[in-house]
């Protein structure tokens, strides 16, 4: 196994930075992560609470699971390493941000977010009529639609749904221009998000990896760096105070 290479990062050298971050930064705000050891999909049937099927058999139960998940998500404050990324961006305007995660905590740290891949908790949407913000904690403001009476369902790319393909879009081009891919906390598992760390590396950026441990995708990338998000962020990107 290839030694995590803990040499430091200047955002000045690179034109175009990309930061992909995934489940495994929330995780340490205390969001549950989806997958493995006490994930979500292990205690929930994605069947009965994340797919259009069981959002049109039961929209009640459907949304009263996402309302608790919001409460929850409310719950977990931005930690260390969203800080420091805020302060990155700010320092930088090269540095860019995509991410698997619907829970809105890089928001809530004043990050800003070029493309959410899977959506987020804090909007809804109607078939006919579009999206609509909800930054309320807890219960959804409204159920259905006020123009058409339509169920909201929520903006989140459930099991079974096709992606956002404008926001893969967004995000490809923005991934193939990088000339630095940063990884953090995610599996590399999730198609076809996936699929953009091979973009990245076959487009020639930089590759770099925070994580916890290896993953299936660890090949693709030439430094990686092991430990919590909210350490090693700011110990490879340094900034001055």
């Amino acid at each position: 196994m290839t030694e995590p290479d803990l040499k430091q990062f200047d955002p000045a050298g690179y034109r175009s930075i990309v930061f992909f971050t995934g489940a495994g930064l929330s995780a340490e705000s205390g969001v549950p992560t989806y997958r493995g050891h006490g994930g979500i999909w292990a205690q929930y049937n994605y069947e009965d609470y994340a797919c259009q099927r069981a959002f049109e058999r039961d929209p009640v139960r459907v949304l009263d699971f996402h309302e608790v998940r919001r409460t929850h998500v409310l719950k977990c404050p931005p930690h260390a390493g969203h800080r420091h990324l805020a302060r990155l961006q700010a320092a930088f305007p090269q540095v860019r941000v995509v991410t698997q995660n619907i829970d809105g905590l890089l928001q809530r740290a004043g990050i800003a977010v070029d493309a959410e891949l899977h959506g987020s908790l804090w909007r809804q949407r109607c078939s006919r009529h579009g999206l609509r913000e909800d930054l309320e904690a807890g219960p959804y403001r409204q159920r259905q639609c006020p123009d058409c009476g339509s169920w909201l369902r929520p903006d989140i790319t459930w099991f079974e749904d096709a992606v956002d393909g404008a926001v893969f879009a967004r995000t490809q081009q923005l991934v193939a221009g990088c000339d630095l891919f940063v990884s953090v906390g995610t599996s590399g598992v999730v198609w076809p998000a996936a699929g953009f760390a091979q973009l990245a590396r076959d487009s020639g950026a930089r590759m770099v990896e925070i994580n916890l441990e290896n993953n299936e995708a660890s090949a693709l990338y030439r430094h990686r760096l092991r430990g919590p998000a909210g350490v090693v962020l700011p110990a490879a990107f340094p900034l001055a105070d």
